[in-house]
């Protein structure tokens, strides 16, 4: 069971048709709440339940429940970060679960209701399940439903300001449909941070094994097409945990579909392509990336889910 995913918008719809909600950076997560039990799933369909013990338990008693939404942490500067969680989306271990839970606290923020008592709401329209999810008593818990806004423009305009990650917009007469790109869900971000799968790595310079950089590439029809380097942002801890990642994916040989650049491609350690990073990056559309930063592994993703960015 994976989540319904927004598609890139062109321009924030306007419009007594549109709802629109601010767009966290996070980690999507479906949660399932029956019998007094919540499993929590990623976008990718697995199982995360143990890495967020102050999320799941649910705040609905015994009710049976399905909902969609966000789990997000704040930043030193109180703003949603996705690389807050980076050393919490993977962890299984109960106790370190608990240890992490009280140092980077979570909230869930559940932007959508999918079933309840048994009933199924995914053929209902977005504005009738927005309106039952509104009903129900989250206070005291860390669940939320954040607000949803008449005004797009204005919303796009505020979380710029806050810098916040952007917007999502959505047709109120939207039904739900899982494992779907819908095109009733628009999403408008504002910095260009993308998803791509690291294809090999290169060491720092002196030095045959510690990682400096990886050379990443975008999954397209054509196969993994080569993106560029990219080292700012790996430090001694990211680069050592990137190397126990990439350690087990050795390959003689470039993954990559199209033709590396000699000056990148000497000296590089090819990988089985299978692991998701983020990169902000100065504007996209480049056949190489501009001024690239790493962010962080996505755990949650998975190469097969990139054909079009996250």
């Amino acid at each position: 069971m994976r989540p319904m995913l927004a598609t890139k918008g062109t321009h924030v719809p306007s419009g007594d048709e549109w709802s629109h909600e601010v767009k966290w950076d996070g980690v999507r997560i479906l949660a399932d709440a029956r019998d007094g039990a919540t499993r929590m799933w990623s976008r990718n369909a697995n199982d995360v339940t143990p890495a967020w013990p102050e999320i799941s338990a649910a705040p609905f008693g015994d009710r049976d429940v399905l909902v969609d939404g966000e789990v997000i942490a704040l930043n030193e500067r109180g703003i949603p970060d996705f690389r807050v969680l980076q050393d919490r989306m993977h962890t299984r271990n109960a106790t370190t679960a608990q240890r992490l839970s009280r140092q980077i606290p979570a909230t869930f923020m559940v932007f959508d209701l999918l079933r309840l008592d048994g009933r199924d709401l995914t053929d209902q329209p977005l504005e009738r399940r927005r309106e039952v999810l509104g009903g129900l008593d989250l206070a005291g818990s860390t669940w939320q439903v954040p607000a949803a806004y008449d005004d797009g423009a204005m919303l796009y305009d505020a979380t710029r300001q806050q810098g916040l990650e952007g917007i999502v917009s959505k047709r109120l007469s939207s039904r739900y449909t899982f494992e779907v790109r819908s095109p009733h869900w628009l999403k408008f971000a504002h910095r260009q941070r993308l998803s791509y799968v690291i294809g090999g790595w290169r060491p720092q310079e002196g030095t045959s094994d510690r990682l400096a950089a990886v050379l990443v590439g975008e999954q397209t029809p054509d196969g993994l097409l080569y993106r560029g380097r990219v080292g700012s942002g790996i430090g001694g801890k990211a680069g050592a945990m990137l190397s126990e990642l990439l350690a087990p994916l050795a390959r003689t040989d470039s993954p990559f579909a199209d033709e590396v650049p000699r000056v990148d491609a000497r000296g590089t350690h090819w990988v089985e392509p299978r692991v998701v990073v983020d990169v902000d990056t100065h504007g996209s559309g480049y056949d190489r990336l501009r001024q690239p930063s790493y962010q962080g592994v996505r755990h949650d993703l998975d190469p097969e889910s990139l054909g079009a960015h996250p």
